[in-house]
């Protein structure tokens, strides 16, 4: 049984809509407006077929009980590392991971791809701060996996696996990109937020908290340091 769909927050919904449909080549299949409980205000409701099982979707809040600035990252504003939380979605084939790789490229984004040995995977993150992958499992379960994995599971001090081999993939330049859509922060009043067309330029990571708590935002050098261990 799969996901119906996953619901987030997003506080930038040009930024975000130009990222799933353009960066990630999801399809806007429905849109919900209505109040949200309590009656303290109204919400925007957007979801985005993925072209498989379950959809994505994001909250667009006008509430004076939220406010204005609130986190919509799933690791920063937690405390946690970039790499912990994250969305990752099938590839099928390894055609499908290329080709999901370049377009990402082609939007102006670094791609981090990992080879996990049982799957291949690539990374970015999106305008709100959430890490996304594309993720192509390359063969089935072995036996002694399957077996063994209630063990591995529970084992206070498990054997662990090396460091998998990983790549950082520049943004390539191409004739047809647009120009930038950066976003701006209302935080800091910077444009940190939304790479989605704009090549060779790096989001910067906001430091300020605010009221909403801090802003996570992609940092290409997350990527390459993970890269090289």
């Amino acid at each position: 049984m799969g996901f119906h769909h996953v619901a987030l927050a997003s506080r930038d919904t040009s930024a975000t809509h130009a990222f799933y449909t353009t960066v990630m080549g999801f399809t806007l299949a429905k849109v919900v407006t209505a109040p949200t409980p309590g009656g303290t205000g109204w919400a925007r409701h957007f979801f985005y077929d993925t072209g498989s099982a379950g959809m994505i979707a994001f909250w667009e809040l006008h509430d004076e009980g939220v406010g204005e600035v609130y986190p919509t990252d799933l690791n920063r504003s937690l405390g946690l590392p970039w790499w912990v939380n994250h969305l990752a979605f099938d590839a099928p084939t390894v055609d499908d991971l290329e080709g999901h790789k370049q377009r990402w490229r082609e939007c102006g984004h670094t791609v981090l791809e990992v080879d996990h040995e049982w799957c291949r995977s690539i990374y970015t993150r999106d305008p709100n701060g959430i890490m996304v992958e594309f993720c192509h499992t390359v063969r089935p379960f072995r036996e002694d996996e399957l077996a063994g994995a209630e063990a591995l599971l529970h084992d206070p001090a498990p054997p662990l696996e090396a460091n998998p081999p990983a790549t950082v993939h520049e943004p390539v330049p191409t004739p047809t990109r647009a120009g930038p859509t950066r976003t701006r922060d209302p935080e800091s009043g910077s444009d940190a937020l939304g790479r989605v067309v704009e090549a060779g330029v790096g989001a910067e990571e906001d430091e300020s908290s605010g009221a909403g708590g801090p802003i996570a935002v992609l940092r290409d050098d997350d990527l390459r340091r993970a890269a090289v261990g």
